[in-house]
């Protein structure tokens, strides 16, 4: 893993680079890998979904439409993204049970926490182009993360 920094310094006219509103949460803080996609809002059926796939080292990006009033991402969803092999999840939402997803080797970025459990119908899309935080995130683009922020890049980078 690069340190964004350094991306940023190499690549900077190949890179979008994400507003700064995103916490870690997990216990793993950078993270990189192709893009996957999950565009929901509060119901996280989708989320689960794509979980419990193999991740085979990819980033699980996550558009909750931003929304405040529920959790999309909790520890059970988390220990998913471990147990199938997932770079990490970036959650345009909230998480919940951030004091357990604290202590797992899990990268985690969300906007906040909420206690709220997300409703359960099935609705949303799967690896569409989303938008967020001033960036589009396409399936299949490289998203670089870190304590330094998020950047996404049409092909994987190397220094």
């Amino acid at each position: 893993m690069f340190p964004v920094t350094d991306l940023c310094d190499e690549f900077i006219d190949h890179l979008q680079i994400c507003d700064p509103i995103f916490t870690d949460f997990g216990g793993k803080l950078d993270f990189a890998g192709p893009i996957s996609t999950v565009k929901c809002f509060e119901d996280n059926t989708l989320v689960r979904a794509a979980l419990e796939e193999p991740g085979e080292g990819q980033v699980l990006v996550v558009d909750g439409g931003g929304s405040d009033r529920c959790a999309l991402l909790g520890d059970n969803l988390a220990q998913l993204a471990i147990d199938n092999d997932w770079a990490g999840v970036l959650v345009y939402g909230c998480i919940r049970d951030s004091g357990g997803i604290s202590q797992m080797e899990v990268a985690v970025k969300a906007l906040n926490t909420h206690p709220r459990k997300s409703a359960k119908k099935g609705a949303g899309d799967r690896d569409v182009a989303v938008r967020f935080a001033g960036v589009s995130f396409m399936p299949g683009d490289w998203l670089y993360a870190d304590l330094d922020g998020v950047v996404v890049s049409g092909s994987e980078l190397s220094l």
